[in-house]
C-alpha cells in the first residue's frame, strides 16, 4: 500500500534490477523502494509516473509541495557517479539539468524535470553533433571543483592495463593497444583541469520541459564527470548511432567528418582532440578485454583507425 504523502509506491523495472544486480548486488535493487518513499517524504515530494532507468540508475517523476514538477534520481555512488551532484553544481543550469536537493548520506537527487520523449536521439545527426560541441564548449569551460577524479592518472593506469593486455594478444590487435598505450602516456602530463561530462552522447541530451523560460533548447543529463583536458569528450558522439554512419557507404569518412563538426563547435584543438579521443578508444578496449572479451570493440577500433593514420 502506498505510504502516505508519496503517491503510488516505486516497483524497480527488470531490466534496472538485472544490470544493478550485476554491478551492485541485490541487496541495493532490494532497498531501492524504500530509499525512494524516505527521500519522498522528507523533500515533500509525491511520485507522478512511472520510473525511468539507465544500466543503474533510477529516475522517478514527482511533484514538489509548490506544485513544480521534478526527477528523483536514486544510483549506487561509485567512482564514475560520486562526483555528479559536485559537477552539477558548479554549472548551476548552464547547459546542463540543474540541481535541486542532494542527500550525501544515499546519494539521491533531486533534478530539474526534461521532457525524457524529446532527446538528440531524434535528430538530424549533423545538427545533434553541432549541439553537443557547443554544450561541451560551454560545460568544459567550467573548472573542476577541487576533488574531481582527473583524467591524468587514469590515462596512466589504463596505458599500463593495455600493456600487460597487449602481452597476451598477437598481430595487428597487439599493436593497437600498444601504440594506444603509447599515445596515453605522451598526452597523460598534461590532462588539463576543465570540468568534464565523460558521456555526452545523443540520449544524454533532452530537451526543456515546454514553457520552461531561459533553458535553451538543449541540456545536458547524466555526468560522470572529471578534471581533464576537453579532447576526451568526443567518443560518445563519434561512435553512438554507428549504424548510420556505416549507411553513408564509408564510416570512416563519416567519423572524420563528425569529428570535425564537434571539434570546431566545441572549439577544440583537433591534435589534442583526436589524441585524447584515441585514449578513450584505447580504454573501451581495456574494458571489454577485461571483461571476457576475445577480441576488441569494433566500433571504438573503427573510429581509431579513422583517426590516425598510424594505428
Amino acid at each position: 500500500m502506498p505510504e502516505p504523502g508519496i503517491g503510488p509506491s516505486v516497483t524497480v523495472p527488470d531490466a534496472l534490477a538485472e544490470s544493478a544486480t550485476g554491478f551492485f548486488g541485490p541487496e541495493w535493487v532490494a532497498a531501492l523502494p524504500g530509499l525512494v518513499a524516505r527521500r519522498c517524504e522528507e523533500w515533500g515530494l509525491r511520485v507522478t509516473g512511472a520510473p525511468m532507468h539507465g544500466q543503474v540508475a533510477l529516475a522517478v517523476p514527482v511533484r514538489r509541495a509548490d506544485g513544480s514538477a521534478a526527477v528523483l534520481k536514486v544510483q549506487p555512488v561509485d567512482e564514475e557517479t560520486a562526483g555528479e551532484p559536485a559537477a552539477l553544481r558548479a554549472w548551476d543550469g548552464g547547459g546542463a539539468v540543474r540541481l535541486l536537493e542532494h542527500d550525501p548520506r544515499s546519494g539521491a537527487m533531486l533534478l530539474e524535470a526534461l521532457d525524457p520523449g524529446r532527446s538528440l536521439a531524434d535528430a538530424d545527426v549533423s545538427e545533434a553533433l553541432s549541439v553537443i560541441g557547443a554544450l561541451l564548449a560551454r560545460l568544459n569551460a567550467v573548472p573542476a571543483p577541487a576533488g574531481m577524479r582527473g583524467l591524468g592518472p587514469l590515462a596512466l593506469e589504463g596505458a599500463e592495463r593495455a600493456k600487460a593486455l597487449a602481452a597476451s594478444r598477437t598481430g595487428r590487435d597487439r599493436r593497437l593497444l600498444e601504440a594506444l598505450a603509447a599515445r596515453a602516456r605522451e598526452v597523460a602530463a598534461e590532462p588539463g583541469g576543465r570540468l568534464l561530462h565523460w558521456d555526452l552522447h545523443y540520449g544524454n541530451v533532452l530537451a526543456p520541459l515546454p514553457g520552461a523560460a531561459g533553458r535553451g533548447r538543449w541540456l545536458a543529463i547524466d555526468p560522470k564527470p572529471l578534471a581533464g583536458d576537453p579532447g576526451f569528450e568526443l567518443l560518445p558522439a563519434l561512435r553512438n548511432r554507428w549504424a548510420e554512419a556505416v549507411a553513408t557507404g564509408d564510416a570512416g569518412r563519416e567519423t572524420r567528418r563528425r569529428f570535425d563538426l564537434l571539434t570546431e563547435a566545441a572549439a577544440l584543438d583537433r591534435d589534442r582532440a583526436r589524441a585524447w579521443t584515441l585514449v578513450r578508444v584505447m580504454q573501451m578496449c581495456v574494458w571489454e578485454l577485461e571483461s571476457g572479451a576475445d577480441r576488441l570493440p569494433e566500433v571504438p577500433v573503427a573510429v581509431a583507425s579513422a583517426l590516425s593514420r598510424r594505428l
